[in-house]
């Protein structure tokens, strides 16, 4: 018969404890360190600041075209003057980079996507005129097809079925044309097989062993990109969906593998798109590989917030403070996020 006797869990009653009987209480108490400000500061796991945000922006060539996207409440699509004044602003709050995206006109989009290739296009155009008015600012540019694609495709189309390496041809041209005019990082968003490799191969042969890549290792097929569709113009000529190339929602494991291959190739940093609902995948990411690691708070995440915020519903300062550094807890190191300029100008303010 074991010696050791049962622990009763019968509910005390009768009269409250005396003071004596509080050493029968456990002794660490997590509360304490909860208790003031500065305490909660000292004690914290992560932090937010400006030097972890990305602040996409959208260029447009025709002012006429200027001005609020709509389903994205305060976001506008900039012309090239306004995109420098955006990466002023950048500077003077310490966001360390900016991402361009180009509204594309139909009229300039053929089957071949030649203007995506085109060493005067709206995307190289800005970022001549930004490195030459900001150059500490950091250009990230987009490297994909769907602005610039009739049919509104990551990749080149044929008889209903996306062209894997005739698309990626194009998109080395296209990062190599980026390259040259004077963007820091290229970011093929495409989730074409070997494009990290091949774009790494035509960057360095053209000289530009110092341009960066960050590759969307693991871009979802997801219903969050809506508004960014209509930002760029391409929602109304997207012909059927995206999931043939860009991974589905069901799958973590799969996007692991995707992120393996990308590094393999050369990636020098990755992205995860969405954001808050693929945290996990932020959080596999960064521990698997140790990469710096990003994440995408897409524009459906974005527009939900801002319909929660411009309702009542929410505290906006609040709720995109502590969505934002829900990325930084699941291993984020940076984060793309609309919200930049105003999310920099509440952390730098304290």
């Amino acid at each position: 018969m074991s010696s050791h006797q049962p622990v009763s869990l019968r509910p005390l009653t009768g009269p409250a404890p005396s003071p004596s009987a509080a050493a029968a209480y456990p002794q660490v108490r997590m509360r304490r360190n909860r208790t003031d400000d500065w305490c909660r500061r000292l004690v914290a796991e992560h932090r937010l600041s400006s030097d972890d945000l990305i602040w996409p922006i959208f260029l447009v060539d025709d002012p006429a075209l200027a001005g609020p996207v709509d389903t994205m409440p305060g976001v506008s699509r900039l012309t090239l003057d306004q995109a420098v004044g955006a990466a002023e602003r950048a500077r003077a709050l310490r966001i360390p980079a900016i991402a361009l995206f180009p509204f594309v006109p139909n009229e300039r989009k053929d089957e071949a996507c030649s203007e995506a290739v085109s060493p005067d296009n709206l995307v190289c155009r800005g970022v001549r005129a930004i490195k030459a008015a900001v150059p500490e600012v950091g250009v990230v540019c987009d490297v994909a097809l769907d602005p610039f694609n009739p049919t509104g495709h990551d990749g080149l189309l044929q008889d209903g079925r996306i062209l894997n390496d005739e698309t990626v041809d194009l998109l080395c041209r296209q990062a190599v044309v980026q390259a040259a005019a004077g963007c820091d990082v290229v970011a093929p968003s495409d989730m074409m097989d070997g494009r990290v490799g091949a774009i790494r191969r035509a960057l360095d042969a053209a000289g530009f062993q110092d341009v960066k890549i960050c590759a969307y290792a693991a871009k979802y097929a997801s219903a969050f990109y809506g508004p960014f569709r209509d930002a760029i113009g391409s929602r109304g000529v997207l012909q059927g969906d995206k999931k043939t190339y860009q991974l589905d929602p069901a799958n973590s494991d799969e996007a692991m593998r995707e992120i393996a291959l990308d590094v393999q190739e050369g990636a020098d940093m990755i992205m995860v798109k969405p954001g808050l609902p693929y945290l996990d995948i932020v959080y596999r990411a960064k521990q698997t590989f140790g990469l710096p690691t990003f994440a995408y708070q897409v524009s459906g995440e974005y527009a939900m917030l801002q319909a929660a915020i411009g309702n009542g519903w929410l505290d906006g300062r609040k709720a995109v403070l502590e969505a934002l550094l829900a990325f930084k807890r699941a291993g984020a190191d940076g984060i793309l996020t609309y919200f930049a300029p105003q999310a920099a100008e509440a952390l730098n303010a304290g």
